[in-house]
């Protein structure tokens, strides 16, 4: 697990950007406490580990 700090962004762009996959932003605000996918501010998160056979979602590339 690693930590970043964002700023004026939402979880689904930190999951593409970070994890391979808009749609795992759920795992990013489990981790994190949060419920709300808009990111206001500069935050402080952890982030998961990638896990490539969660796919399915909106890929980066």
């Amino acid at each position: 697990m690693r930590t970043i700090q964002v700023s004026g962004t939402n979880l689904f762009a930190v999951a593409a950007a970070e994890l391979g996959d808009a749609t795992q932003w759920y795992r990013i605000a489990a981790i994190n406490g949060l419920t709300d996918p808009m990111l206001y501010g500069v935050t402080t998160l952890l982030l998961p580990e990638m896990d490539s056979t969660l796919g399915g979602g909106v890929p980066t590339q």
